[in-house]
């Protein structure tokens, strides 16, 4: 049985969609889709990253678009005015 959440992506261009979360009462992750663990250099030993290995009781590409989202255009932005100073009400003239 999938156990679907809703969320919010923004590529290859923005939507909603539906994704399948991992079993909550998994005994080999508890929920969390995998586990991930650090790894070292084989030469020096030092730290060299994290990797993740993921559940076999959740598929992370099992997603479903439900609403396809309107990109944002830069047109959609509020004008500037060409005098910064001009938009605030600001003025050089003395108080009194």
């Amino acid at each position: 049985m999938a156990r679907l959440r809703i969320e919010r992506t923004t590529w290859p261009r923005p939507a909603l969609v539906l994704t399948d979360t991992p079993r909550p009462d998994c005994p080999d992750c508890e929920g969390a889709g995998g586990a991930e663990y650090d790894y070292g250099d084989p030469e020096t030993g030092e730290y060299a990253g994290t990797d993740w290995d993921p559940c076999s009781c959740w598929n992370a590409q099992r997603r479903w678009i439900v609403l396809p989202l309107p990109r944002r255009r830069w047109r959609w932005r509020p004008r500037r005015s060409p005098d910064p100073w001009a938009a605030h009400g600001y003025s050089d003239e003395p108080p009194f």
